[in-house]
């Protein structure tokens, strides 16, 4: 993982923001066009995956026409699930359905629920966008808690990196705190305060402990659909949006059934 300068803050008083994460770019130019839409949308915190053509990136500074702190400040990693490791809340976007059973927002409405999500500053939240050419991986989107998908034309509904991220960011800029559905349609979610959502890297942990299980009893003994299980497990406890103590407690049941079956 590398980083760069500090990038631009927001405006006083303005609401946190979201991460964009970019998977796999290709090309500098992209990445750096939109991180100028970034900007335009008061969005500062970039990460990328893997860029295809190396970083940092001497056409992305170009492209970028000026927002080169968010340039220079993004943070490069080598997976997505490093990349989304410390965010409790993230968001896919893509241009097609996928045979996977997850929420479906538009714009508008992922844009109202994340500033809804970060309102009291602590929460982290993030939105993924793919590759230029083939866009995101099932992996990646079983890594998220919702699907974002613009209703555009459906006869030509491709748009550039740039104009995807503007999309989302534009949105969320727009986005009244105050008004609008929570994340259920009724209203925030209510926690207690000795307990926050869970993290990614706290749910992979949790995935790892239970698919090790699995292997161990003979559930997922099929090879050939053991990669398809896996990802419908993980999607399923994703749609749960657990909280780190509902996490701890779900690790503690499946040592307790592991000890059981052991004994």
């Amino acid at each position: 993982m590398a980083g760069g300068g500090a990038p631009e803050t927001p405006a006083p008083g303005d609401a946190p923001g979201p991460v964009i994460v970019l998977v796999e770019p290709q090309l500098g130019e992209n990445i750096g066009m939109a991180a100028r839409a970034m900007l335009n949308c008061r969005l500062t915190e970039l990460r990328l995956v893997k860029p295809r053509d190396g970083w940092p990136s001497d056409e992305a500074t170009a492209a970028a026409a000026g927002a080169d702190g968010v340039v220079e400040g993004a943070r490069v990693f080598d997976t997505t699930a490093d990349a989304v490791a410390d965010l409790e809340r993230v968001f896919a976007t893509t241009a097609r359905n996928r045979d996977m059973t997850q929420r479906i927002l538009t714009p508008r409405q992922a844009g109202a629920e994340i500033r809804q999500f970060m309102a009291d500053g602590n929460a982290k939240a993030g939105v993924l966008f793919g590759r230029e050419a083939k866009g995101l991986k099932n992996d990646d989107l079983a890594l998220c808690d919702a699907v974002v998908m613009a209703p555009v034309n459906p006869a030509f509904s491709s748009l550039n990196l740039a104009q995807a991220v503007f999309c989302i960011g534009y949105e969320w800029l727009l986005a009244d705190l105050g008004d609008g559905p929570g994340e259920d349609g009724g209203g925030r979610l209510a926690m207690a305060k000795e307990t926050r959502p869970a993290n990614k890297a706290e749910l992979r942990r949790l995935f790892e402990h239970l698919e090790k299980e699995l292997d161990a009893s003979g559930f997922l003994h099929v090879k050939e659909k053991r990669p398809v299980m896996v990802r419908n497990i993980r999607n399923m406890l994703q749609r749960a949006q657990l909280t780190e103590q509902e996490v701890r407690t779900l690790r503690g049941i499946i040592t307790s059934l592991a000890g059981k079956r052991g004994r």
